[in-house]
């Protein structure tokens, strides 16, 4: 079954939009701006980093990929949720923020919504299959 199609293809496209943009962020802060919150900068390189293997993960076939596709959303998942809730109860923390904070607002809470999305999408696609 090919899964890059429709849905899954738009999906694909904005993880890796996100990918490189989070990548992209996330390296010149990490390279200039590290000393001055290296928390939230750390932590923009981690989203960078899973945003590119979920991108890999849901665009590739394969029992491995699949688990992969799964790790990686269900661990942004957590990493925004998480994120997010720290950013307001601990905001010395996020003085500068990380895509995920604020639950990513700082991308109009596309980092929310989208592990969601993914996650609705993997099910689909997993019922289909079986």
């Amino acid at each position: 079954m090919r899964k890059n199609l429709g849905v899954g293809r738009l999906l694909i496209a904005v993880y890796a939009v996100f990918a490189l943009s989070a990548t992209a962020r996330a390296s010149y802060q990490l390279l200039f701006e590290f000393e001055q919150a290296p928390v939230a900068y750390s932590l923009s390189a981690v989203a960078a980093v899973v945003y590119i293997l979920a991108t890999l993960a849901l665009s590739l076939s394969g029992e491995n990929w699949k688990r992969i596709a799964w790790a990686s959303v269900l661990f942004e998942l957590t990493g925004v949720v998480s994120v997010g809730i720290l950013s307001f109860t601990q905001p010395e923390m996020f003085a500068h923020p990380s895509v995920w904070s604020g639950f990513g607002e700082g991308y109009a809470y596309v980092p929310a919504i989208l592990p969601v999305l993914g996650i609705i999408w993997l099910a689909r696609r997993d019922a289909k299959i079986q």
